[in-house]
């Protein structure tokens, strides 16, 4: 990973005026650079430092390190060393009686005058120069005074300091990186403190204050960086775009300080649970931040601290948000007097770990947060697992105390007040979980189960998923344990951790307690089988749609029903899925939440295999009044994904009303056909990056497993992102044998139709018919026969053309869909138009007119570009079209538009734009490496007229090279 470019992310309003004030001859002769630990000091002194020195000013830096202020005028010899160096030559080395030695001398006799007479000598004679000092709190006191006291000309002096600003409970101070109100607070160090007394006798600036407004000196002060800043910083560390997910934990874990961001990103890339997809970073839900190592700057500044201050850290770390009484209970854990405990913590908080953000009239702290979650979950987590629950337990406690008194209207003092209700929910069933056995189980059992309903699925499912698997091992009771057993491998589920699910559900069918009902057993059929869809581990899926696999588990007949025809579904059998079902219909039609799932599995077969009416039926959802919410939401989606994936938003859109839900509540599969169908496609793309990152997309019973990376591809490929989208399609492509991926075979006819490789296209589209024939299936072979035409016509086998027209318009018939119907209007257009003009044009009127019945923009927009080049509707219909392809941000059809609207005779809208738009489509097609031949027949121009393009663009753009191009799209620097 390439991370050396130097330009500093958020600090250049800080560069602008540090260079302003070193660059002023009446300006300060000393500047402090002064942040809290990690925030970037080191990086920003190195920076102005070369700065200066590309303006010929000569400039030494000088490190200090923890100890150096035990050595009493350490920095002024070395500094005077660094100056006084001479190149070995024929004069030997320096004189016993030279500036050097003097140095020497007068360091080992603890002369500050002398010391300070030979650094101002050899500062004057180096003129004009600046002397950089990093870390000066590390720094020995004497030193600093000496530094501070020389006032030559040509000579600066910029001091690095570390020093946070924190809530306190006094006094308000400077802005903070997220704009909240600031008070600084002095970090102590023993040597540090010497040196403040010293600087205060020799009238020199202390080091932890601003300095007073003066010629004397200037501040610049280096805050935490905003949430866009932090978000650019990790794209860069990266090397790819953060997703919004990753980058809001990045900010929330590191509150913005560049050396957190790091660390962070470290801990996370060696575990490896970092995902690059389309130049895009991602993060599961479920990934907990890292530990810091023992070596990392933030845990050894705490360290340094030594005790009481590392004691009280870990207790804090779990007992810091209860407020005032963390103190005693700390003191009460740690065996230390109060006064010690107060005296660390004073220390953690003017040391930058703690913040002490004050109570409502300020004069008791409302609490102890750590500075940077990420060195608070790291000190927790370092606690063994004994001190941790006894931590856990203290605190469960008082919070249960709290909760007692107030029910029972007692005179007690204030409950914490825990920062958000979502903060406190998690906050004390964290504490229940960790403390495991030392509180009461009843109570804890109950609590965990209370906090995992009231997070919404989706949000914390990894958080969920901890806490059930506390309350479980908390059960004493087996039926209970086998309650929460089911909720559990659910929870699992959801957090896509299948492994985990599958044991779970496992466990349920093979020792089944008595407290499970056949609706409970039905469930965890219905679990194991989602597993292992997800998991795409088709051998056991075969057995799994075997009786024998079922007949020898003790549950219903019901549970062993609906998960045969379940697997069936997934292994798109759809014909035995039909009559397994249709043999025993009396084991599970016998109430709504019994023939729930199995009924829709009967529907979905007959839908499969071209009958559609008893889907429709389910689509009222009848049965909704008497099923449990997570049923209905469960069905419903389902439903939506099922005839999104055949595009049919109307349908969908009347069954979210009838279920009661919105898009926003559907699962991430569902909202992404949404945006791909509405045209919201940069929505679209971000959906599918994550969902593909991680492999998290929650398989469903449905005619065609393969909607999001099928329809992710035909986003890619209208965008000029051909070699992206065929890897997509090859790595996404299922084992022979696999179930049925119509729609992922028909956008990879697209793309390599895109191509010209006709021959590769057909042997495609006639391979997934043949798969989907062998499995009884129709739905989904629309597109399919309707690509198939087009290419037969398009190589000159018009016969087969019209074997294939027949089929499409069999299926229309029979099926009775509006897409159908518009593909074969679409197909037999396109087939007859030279045979039989006439009726190719009527086919494409009548085309335009469905299309816009549908309200999908780009099935719209291609359908007008059709009818409107061949003279079926009025050209001037292309201006449409180009606008709604501008929606979706489908340059490569915008391009093609632009030719067609050229060929018409009509003005092409916005002529920089769509310069600018033919040069990044070009550039892409450059990044996807295609030949100038592959993009000639991609834009449909001969190799000469792309070569004309090509060279026209390289003058534009300054570059030489098409590495140099490509590296131009790639980091959007185009």
């Amino acid at each position: 990973m390439d991370r050396t470019d130097d330009r500093l992310l958020g600090r250049e309003r800080e560069s602008r005026r540090i260079d302003g004030l070193l660059g002023d001859p009446d300006g300060p002769r000393l500047v402090f650079v002064r942040g809290e630990h990690g925030v970037g000091r080191t990086a920003f002194l190195h920076a102005t430092g070369e700065r200066l020195r590309t303006q010929g000013i000569a400039v030494h830096v000088m490190d200090c390190v923890p100890g150096d202020g035990d050595r009493p005028l350490l920095l002024a010899l070395r500094l005077v060393m660094a100056l006084e160096e001479r190149p070995s030559g024929p004069e030997g080395p320096r004189s016993a009686t030279g500036p050097v030695a003097r140095a020497l001398s007068a360091a080992d006799r603890h002369d500050r005058a002398a010391m300070e007479t030979l650094l101002r000598a050899a500062l004057t004679r180096r003129a004009p120069v600046t002397v950089l000092v990093d870390d000066a709190q590390h720094a020995d006191p004497d030193s600093l005074t000496a530094l501070g006291r020389i006032d030559a000309p040509g000579v600066r002096l910029v001091v690095s300091v570390a020093r946070h600003t924190a809530p306190s409970m006094g006094g308000t101070g400077g802005t903070g990186g997220t704009g909240g109100t600031r008070t600084a607070t002095p970090a102590p160090e023993g040597p540090r403190s010497a040196g403040r007394e010293g600087a205060g006798r020799a009238g020199v600036p202390r080091m932890d204050e601003e300095p007073a407004d003066g010629k004397g000196s200037r501040a610049v002060v280096l805050l935490p960086l905003g949430t866009r800043d932090t978000t650019a910083l990790v794209a860069r560390w990266l090397r790819a775009e953060a997703d919004a997910d990753l980058a809001r934990r990045v900010g929330e874990l590191t509150r913005g300080v560049p050396g957190a961001v790091e660390a962070l990103l470290t801990g996370w890339t060696r575990r490896g649970v970092i995902r690059i997809v389309d130049r895009h970073a991602f993060i599961p839900a479920r990934a907990t931040a890292p530990v810091l190592p023992d070596d990392d700057r933030f845990v050894l500044a705490l360290d340094r601290l030594g005790e009481p201050a590392r004691a009280v850290a870990a207790a804090l770390s779990v007992l810091g948000p209860l407020g005032p009484p963390a103190l005693q209970l700390t003191a009460d854990w740690t065996g230390l007097s109060t006064d010690a405990v107060i005296d660390g913590a004073h220390r953690l908080v003017e040391a930058g770990v703690i913040d002490e953000p004050p109570g409502p009239y300020r004069t008791t702290p409302r609490g102890w947060t750590f500075r940077l979650p990420l060195t608070e979950h790291t000190v927790r987590e370092r606690l063994s697992p004994v001190e941790r629950s006894r931590l856990s337990a203290t605190a469960v406690e008082v919070l249960w105390g709290y909760a007692d008194a107030r029910h029972a209207e007692a005179a007690i003092p204030p409950a914490p007040v825990l920062p958000g209700e979502t903060n406190a929910l998690t906050y004390r069933a964290d504490r229940i979980a960790d403390a495991g056995s030392l509180v009461d189980r009843e109570r804890a059992v109950a609590e965990l189960t209370a906090a995992a309903q009231r997070i919404r699925p989706g949000t914390d499912d990894g958080r969920v998923l901890r806490w059930l698997r506390a309350a479980r091992d908390l059960t004493e009771h087996a039926d209970a344990r086998d309650l929460l057993l089911q909720r559990y491998g659910t929870a699992a589920y959801l957090a896509c951790d299948y492994p985990t699910a599958r044991a779970a559900g496992e466990s349920l069918l093979r020792d089944p307690g008595p407290t499970l009902s056949d609706l409970d057993l039905q469930e965890a059929a219905c679990l194991v089988v989602a597993v292992t869809a997800n998991q795409r581990d088709w051998p056991t899926m075969s057995r799994l749609a075997t009786a024998h696999w079922w007949d020898g588990l003790p549950v219903p007949a019901l549970a062993k029903v609906t998960g045969q025809a379940l697997a069936l579904c997934h292994l798109s059998r759809w014909q035995e899925t039909a009559e397994l079902l249709d043999r025993t219909r009396s084991v599970w039609n016998t109430g709504p939440r019994a023939r729930a799932a199995p009924g829709r599995f009967r529907a979905m077969a007959e839908l499969a295999m071209g009958r559609p009416e008893p889907y429709r039926r389910e689509l009222a959802l009848h049965d909704a009044p008497d099923l449990p919410l997570g049923k209905v939401y469960s069905l419903a989606g389902g439903m939506f994904d099922t005839l999104l994936t055949g595009y049919d938003l109307n349908a969908a859109e009347a069954l979210l009303e009838t279920a009661g839900l919105t898009v926003p509540m559907l699962p991430p599969l569902g909202r992404f056909l949404f945006d791909h169908l509405t045209g919201r496609w940069d929505q679209a793309l971000e959906s599918a990056r994550r969902l593909l990152a991680h492999d998290e997309v929650q398989s469903i019973p449905v005619a065609d497993s393969s909607p999001l990376p099928a329809r992710t591809a035909a986003v890619l490929l209208a965008r000029g992102r051909i070699t992206s989208a065929l890897q997509l399609i090859e790595v996404v492509r299922g084992p022979e044998g696999s179930p049925p991926q119509c729609a992922l075979h028909a956008s990879e006819a697209e793309v390599l139709m895109a191509l010209g490789d006709l021959g590769s296209a057909e042997r495609a589209l006639r391979g997934a018919l043949t798969t989907a024939q062998a499995h009884d299936q129709v739905h989904g072979t629309d597109e399919l026969w309707a690509l198939l035409a087009e290419v037969t016509a398009e190589t000159g086998h018009t016969a087969e053309a019209a074997v294939c027209l027949r089929h499409l318009e069999g299926i229309a018939v029979r099926t009775g869909t509006d897409r159908s119907r518009l593909r074969h209007l679409l197909a037999s257009a396109r087939v007859l138009r030279q045979e039989a003009p006439d009726t190719a044009r009527h086919n494409l009127s009548e085309a335009v007119d469905l299309a816009r019945t549908r309200g999908l923009p780009f099935e719209t927009a291609t359908t007008l570009v059709a009818a409107a080049t061949t003279g079926a509707v009025p050209s001037a219909l292309l201006h449409e079209a180009y606008e709604l392809f501008g929606t979706t941000g489908a340059t490569l059809w915008r391009f093609h538009t632009r030719t067609a609207l050229r060929e018409a005779g009509l003005t092409v809208p916005g002529r920089k734009q769509a310069t600018a738009e033919n040069d990044q489509l070009l550039a892409t097609l450059l990044a996807e490496r295609l030949t100038t031949r592959q993009t000639a027949t991609v834009l449909g121009l001969t190799e000469d007229a792309t070569a004309r393009r090509l060279s026209r663009l390289f003058a534009r753009t300054g570059k030489r090279s098409r590495t140099e191009l490509v590296t131009a799209v790639l980091t959007d620097a185009l």
